[in-house]
């Protein structure tokens, strides 16, 4: 049977015209329908040039398998979450690449409730799409145009109180991607509550171009417009968001970029008041901080393999009311358990808000407490290998290891995650260290001296 490039591990993504075209897209959208037996679908898709074709390929593809389509048009992928459960619907299909290369574009497929689509039901959509077989139904489904961005609002705005927040300066980058249209709906609304919040946008258009490149705040090479504009404006506040905004970034009111773990921790603990008592649920590439700001808060950790597939199976496991991973993916109960960018930068204006103190001050304690490296990729020949060696050499004195998740190793006062990639040959390594940022540099540099060119 032939295997399709475009299917990942949970998702779609390929090059336009050969790896994904319309006709593909369309085969998709209906064998959706046959796995899923949804009668309703939520449709969404980003700014890309070719997302409005596929987007409308895949409706036409759901509506000849036999379902009705609410098509809510250009959106972040947390929109047609939202949508597909305040609709009542089977599930969503969104059109989004979201920090891929401009030549790419993909499908996020969600179940009903905004859950996450099984990996069997993804390998059967895929095996129907390359079958032979019929997608159609006798009865062909009508698709009409819905508009649930005010409900949306009224969703994430729910996460804070306006009339709590002090005056704020905030730059806000959307990077051309399809944030800026979602946003300019919030920050609406919020006026419409005298929140005081000021707001300086930058790159705030959609723009299929990606003039200003492809919005990955995550790449260090791309933080510098936003930093720059804190400083310049003195702002109090950077946030910055990846193409379909299901992860936003923050710098401080120096312009510093503020690691991902302690974002996770501030974001815990800001839950943790919401809900005393309740379980958070992280990550274990870098996790003593978010364990930390989780018992100082009371509450209950629960860690999980990375992805969001995985994060969200287990808070609804557990009923947790957070999940947060490093790579700046932030899940909320009161958000169908999904990832959101928009809801933690009202939450970390929030944190503040409460606490009368700049972000740096809130994270200081985070940051000299427990340094780490950030995630170091190596490109191996043999990621078997490397590991072997890894386990070899830096694996004495350990006083615990796993390997839920890659390898983990803790001893008393540093520890070490070592994942492979899913889609490249590389591994990826974060160090983190009790108080000890000279450490991490030593150890990280121990670890260069056999994975480098490995």
């Amino acid at each position: 049977m032939t295997c399709l490039a475009c299917f990942k591990s949970y998702d779609i993504r390929g090059r336009v015209g050969d790896e994904l075209t319309e006709a593909l897209a369309l085969r998709i959208g209906a064998a959706f329908v046959k796995v899923t037996g949804a009668t309703h679908l939520v449709v969404g898709h980003d700014c890309r040039a070719s997302s409005p074709a596929l987007s409308s390929a895949v409706a036409q593809g759901a509506m000849a398998a036999g379902a009705d389509v609410s098509g809510i048009g250009q959106c972040g992928t947390e929109e047609v979450y939202f949508a597909t459960d305040h609709l009542g619907a089977g599930g969503g299909l969104m059109i989004t690449a979201s920090h891929n290369p401009i030549s790419d574009n993909g499908i996020k497929l969600i179940g009903k409730g905004a859950t996450p689509v099984s990996q069997d039901q993804l390998q059967r959509i895929h095996d129907l799409v390359v079958s032979d077989a019929p997608l159609t139904a006798p009865n062909t489904g009508s698709a009409t145009a819905a508009d649930p961005r005010a409900a949306y609002c009224d969703r994430v705005l729910s996460f804070v109180d306006p009339a709590a927040l002090r005056p704020m300066r905030i730059v806000v980058n959307a990077g051309n991607g399809t944030a800026g249209p979602t946003f300019d709906a919030l920050a609406d609304a919020l006026a419409e509550t005298a929140a005081p919040l000021e707001f300086i946008r930058l790159h705030h258009n959609p723009d299929p171009t990606f003039p200003n490149g492809i919005p990955n705040p995550l790449l260090p090479e791309n933080r510098p417009v936003t930093a720059d504009a804190v400083r310049a404006h003195q702002a109090d506040l950077g946030i910055a968001w990846d193409g379909d905004f299901d992860r936003c970034f923050f710098f401080d009111e120096a312009g510093e970029f503020v690691d991902g773990e302690y974002i996770v921790g501030l974001l815990a603990a800001a839950m943790l008041d919401r809900a005393p008592g309740g379980r958070i649920v992280h990550d274990p590439r870098v996790q003593w901080n978010t364990l930390a700001e989780v018992a100082r808060a009371g509450g209950k950790p629960e860690v999980s393999r990375t992805g969001h597939v995985l994060i969200k199976e287990t808070m609804r496991r557990v009923d947790a009311v957070y999940g947060g991973e490093m790579s700046a993916h932030h899940y909320f109960r009161d958000f169908m358990y999904c990832d959101s960018g928009m809801i933690p930068w009202l939450l970390v204006a929030a944190r503040m808000s409460a606490l009368d103190q700049p972000l740096s001050a809130i994270i200081a304690g985070m940051r000299a407490s427990f340094p780490s490296s950030g995630e170091i990729n190596f490109r191996v020949s043999d990621a078997d290998a490397a590991i072997d060696a890894v386990t070899r050499r830096m694996l004495g004195g350990a006083l615990k290891t796993d390997h839920l998740d890659g390898l983990s190793a803790e001893f008393d006062d540093w520890r070490f995650n070592l994942r492979r990639s899913n889609t490249e040959p590389l591994l990826r390594l974060n160090i983190e260290a009790r108080g000890n940022p000279a450490l991490v540099a030593e150890t990280l540099a121990r670890f260069r001296a056999f994975l480098d060119g490995a």
